[in-house]
């Protein structure tokens, strides 16, 4: 009786209540948990489900260069990273009152280390990211601006519908001044 109901939560794609009902099946002390209890359980499993899922998404379309952390951060190396204001940044205050963050420094120190965990921290906390290479939007943004086709490159850039554009590092030292 309860594998057609098994297949109608998959079929209302309702999959991650399908697991726990089989799941369910399968503890011997199941039978004493109340309807109110059991049916807790279902819809915190399909909600756990969902938000793994649109984590998973946001986080493969960020295109994150590395799988990086603010957990994983090293604060032991001598690079000049400040503890506090990372865990500022990790609250994600500054996306709520939509700042930038810039992050400079010289080759090798983890710039771009850092920029994927506040991406990834992002993608976590809900908002959509997507990180691209300085280098590669300044060439589409001059490759756009010959064709005409600058306010459309900039309507569908990073930042337009994400909450959190990530820009990877500049080659060597930034220009003394970009036009746009």
């Amino acid at each position: 009786m309860i594998h057609p109901t098994i297949e109608t939560l998959r079929r209302l794609r309702l999959t991650g209540m399908a697991k726990a009902l089989e799941e369910q099946q399968g503890l011997p002390d199941c039978d004493r948990l109340s309807f109110d209890e059991r049916l807790a359980m279902l819809v915190d499993r399909e909600a756990v489900e969902r938000d793994n899922a649109a984590l998973a998404q946001r986080l493969r379309l960020a295109r994150l260069r590395q799988a990086a952390c603010l957990e994983d951060v090293d604060y032991r190396t001598p690079r000049g990273l400040d503890r506090s204001l990372i865990h500022t940044l990790a609250s994600g205050r500054w996306l709520h009152e939509h700042n930038n963050v810039l992050i400079l420094g010289p080759t090798g120190t983890g710039k771009s280390f850092v920029a994927c965990a506040l991406g990834n921290q992002a993608a976590r906390d809900g908002f959509s990211v997507r990180y691209q290479r300085l280098t590669r939007l300044l060439d589409e943004l001059a490759l756009a601006r010959v064709d005409g086709k600058a306010t459309r490159l900039l309507a569908s850039s990073p930042g337009s519908n994400c909450s959190s554009s990530t820009i990877g590092p500049w080659p060597g030292s930034p220009p003394s001044s970009v036009a746009t």
